[in-house]
C-alpha cells in the first residue's frame, strides 16, 4: 500500500481529503474491493434499469486476470482503512490501457477522490509502458463525463448530441 500523503492521526473518514488517502493494489476478489463493486452495481441498476444482480454479474464477468499485473491493475483508495474509491485498468492493446470501474462511494463524493484514482491509474499505466488511455462511460453518467473532461480526456463522440443519442461515451488521453 502506498500513501498519497500523510494524514493527521485521529482524522475521521468524514473529513479525510485526497492527500490523506492510501492506495492499495488489490485483486478483484479482495474484500477491500467488494463494497465498491457492490455499490457500483446498485448505482448502475438505478441508472440503466437492470437489476443489481445483473449489474454485479456484468461487472464480475471480466476475468480477474485482466486487472492483474503486468497488463492491468485494480486499486482501492482507503480513508482510515475504509474503502472510499477505486478503479482499474486492463490492457486494451500493446500501447493502450483501458480504464474500468472508476468509482467513489456515494458517502464520499465531491472530495476529489475520483480525480485521485484516475491520476494514480495514469501513473501506473505510464510505469507499465502504456502511452495512451482509452475508456468508455455510460450515457447516464454526467459526473463521469465531467471527471474525464476535467482530467484532460478527449471525447471520441459528437459532444453536441444529447447524451442518450450518443450511447456509450468513449474517451482517450495520450500519456506521452
Amino acid at each position: 500500500m502506498s500513501a498519497l500523503g500523510c494524514g493527521a492521526s485521529g482524522t475521521t473518514t468524514d473529513t479525510v481529503d485526497s492527500a490523506q488517502l492510501q492506495i492499495a493494489t488489490v485483486h478483484q476478489d479482495d474484500p477491500l474491493a467488494a463494497p465498491l463493486i457492490e455499490e457500483l452495481a446498485l448505482e448502475y441498476s438505478s441508472r440503466y434499469g437492470r437489476s443489481p444482480g445483473e449489474q454485479y454479474s456484468a461487472l464480475r464477468a471480466y476475468p480477474a486476470e485482466e486487472f492483474a499485473p503486468p497488463g492491468g491493475v485494480l486499486i482501492v483508495a482507503l480513508a482510515d482503512g475504509v474503502p472510499v474509491a477505486g478503479g482499474a485498468f486492463r490492457q486494451y492493446d500493446a500501447t493502450t490501457a483501458e480504464l474500468k470501474r472508476i468509482w467513489t462511494s456515494s458517502a464520499f463524493r465531491g472530495r476529489g477522490y475520483g480525480k485521485t484514482i484516475v491520476a494514480e491509474l495514469e501513473k501506473i499505466a505510464i510505469d507499465r509502458g502504456y502511452r495512451r488511455i482509452f475508456l468508455t462511460t455510460g450515457w447516464n453518467q454526467p459526473e463521469a463525463v465531467a471527471l474525464y473532461l476535467a482530467a484532460g480526456y478527449t471525447p471520441l463522440y459528437d459532444t453536441t448530441l444529447p447524451s442518450d443519442e450518443v450511447g456509450v461515451h468513449p474517451f482517450e488521453k495520450s500519456l506521452a
